[in-house]
């Protein structure tokens, strides 16, 4: 039976490799009506152990971890605004002009959210809210940087159960195999239909190869934050510059379809113009870390005035218990 081709043409269905690594199923599942999503549910996941890493790394600075749960209130719908919008502006072919439905452009459920978008926005939105806060932006960008690039590779699992972000085929031992997927009705649907066991094609799986490069950068971020005791921003610089430079090669390897300009992916030159502005501010930020005052004033010195009143009753409690041993003994 011939199926879609990556680009679009009819091919005949390739025989199953075992040794290659196999899509899902699917990538969407009903409780009744209501439809769960792999892709939301990976962003969500990235999410949550993106705050709990941030709760503590911001405490260990210095600052309130509330403050990390006001950022996510705002931070969260502002990052998939922008998210969508990035996707929306560099794929508008995808929504805009003759046959196609506009519309379309506010479904985030179809799959396309735009990382450099959504931290863009997301950072904006938490700025304002920090400066309303009167704390200063750097020492939180540095505490949240490496969980947000974590976050970035456990969301990156929801291409996979979406297939989609691959590279050209290949026929390399990890090459992850394309199923033909159908609806009910037995129509082709990729996203939202179920296999049928039939492969399409067997690609080279570029969301594994940045799922695997963002995790790698969180741990050198994490390592350099302890071991060069970063402050003024620069983990957040350095965040940038990691994830920019792998992702401007793994451009260079996906085959989905993208808007080009002098022949290169716009996400290549995007990535690009980040990674020189990241490393120009990276070397001329402060060197050193912030001092917990400088971080959030007001939560330090409640915290130092607690620390202070348990060290008092500590000593009242131990003066105490020695006032009463030594008149047991004169007793």
């Amino acid at each position: 039976m011939p199926v879609p081709a990556l680009d679009g043409t009819l091919i005949g269905v390739q025989t199953l490799n075992l040794a290659n690594i196999p899509s899902p199923p699917q990538g969407v599942w009903y409780l009744g009506p209501i439809p769960i999503r792999a892709y939301a549910l990976c962003i969500i996941t990235g999410i949550i152990v993106a705050m709990a890493i941030s709760l503590r790394r911001y405490k260990a600075r210095g600052g309130n971890p509330e403050t990390v749960w006001d950022a996510a209130i705002v931070a969260i719908p502002a990052g998939i605004i922008g998210g969508r919008l990035y996707h929306v502006i560099t794929d508008h072919q995808k929504y805009f002009g003759e046959g196609k439905n506009p519309w379309q452009a506010l479904n985030i459920t179809a799959g396309g959210l735009g990382i450099i978008g959504a931290v863009t926005l997301g950072a904006l939105a938490v700025w304002v809210m920090l400066r309303r806060k009167h704390l200063p932006m750097a020492p939180f960008a540095d505490a949240v940087a490496p969980t947000v690039i974590l976050a970035q590779g456990i969301g990156r699992l929801g291409n996979y159960f979406n297939q989609e972000l691959y590279g050209a085929e290949t026929d390399v031992p990890w090459a992850l195999d394309i199923y033909y997927r159908v609806n009910e009705a037995g129509q082709y649907a990729p996203l939202t239909g179920r296999s049928t066991g039939e492969v399409i094609a067997s690609v080279h799986p570029t969301f594994l190869y940045e799922l695997i490069w963002n995790v790698a950068v969180f741990f050198v971020l994490i390592w350099a934050d302890k071991r060069f005791r970063l402050g003024h921003g620069r983990v957040f610089w350095l965040y940038v510059a990691g994830y920019t430079l792998g992702r401007f090669f793994i451009e260079f390897m996906r085959r989905d379809e993208a808007n080009l300009i002098l022949g290169l992916r716009v996400n290549t030159w995007v990535s690009a113009m980040l990674f020189i502005v990241a490393v120009i501010f990276f070397l001329t930020r402060p060197k050193g870390k912030e001092t917990p005052a400088e971080v959030d004033p007001e939560f330090t010195s409640s915290s130092t005035a607690e620390t202070e009143d348990d060290e008092y009753r500590g000593a009242g409690n131990r003066t105490q218990n020695t006032y009463e041993g030594e008149v047991g003994t004169r007793g």
